[in-house]
């Protein structure tokens, strides 16, 4: 198995940007994101931001024993792939690059919108905070993209 290299930052060049943690209204987000790629005919760039308070632990790791940050980066990039194959299916009609992300997840999407088209996020994600109308990432990628920001609500 090949050693997972740390990235701290979503390099895009151009192109729709979606942030993904795994929650319904990121999945929601996800699939506007890919048509929004679809129509603008570019690349969709899928980012999953983490830091070790937000990053599920590896399975495979074995008791009492503390996973490499590298550890945690390929896993959260295979399940970050296997959730967009689920979610969007093997052949989306529109390039799909992966990006793992060792940052908060504000800030990991905000770098990636550098260069990006489109910075597409959920109004809600993992976070505790149930009684805001707007999550506190999605805030804050509002306020500091230097994109367009859409932000996916959920069908009421």
């Amino acid at each position: 198995m090949r050693e997972q290299q740390l990235v701290e930052r979503a390099d895009v060049a151009g192109g729709v940007v979606v942030g993904v943690d795994g929650s319904r209204s990121s999945l929601r987000a996800l699939r506007a994101a890919l048509e929004e790629a679809r129509l603008r005919g570019c690349t969709l760039h899928v980012v999953r931001a983490w830091t070790l308070r937000t990053a599920p632990r590896p399975p495979d790791t074995p008791g009492g024993a503390v996973p490499t940050l590298q550890e945690y980066a390929g896993y959260l990039e295979r399940c970050t792939e296997e959730l967009v194959t689920e979610h969007v299916g093997p052949s989306p009609g529109v390039p799909v690059e992966v990006h793992v992300v060792h940052s908060p997840s504000p800030q990991g999407l905000i770098s990636a919108t550098d260069n990006a088209d489109l910075l597409v996020v959920g109004h809600r994600g993992r976070g505790g905070f149930s009684g805001l109308v707007l999550g506190s990432v999605a805030d804050q990628c509002v306020r500091h993209a230097r994109c367009p920001v859409l932000v996916v609500r959920p069908n009421i």
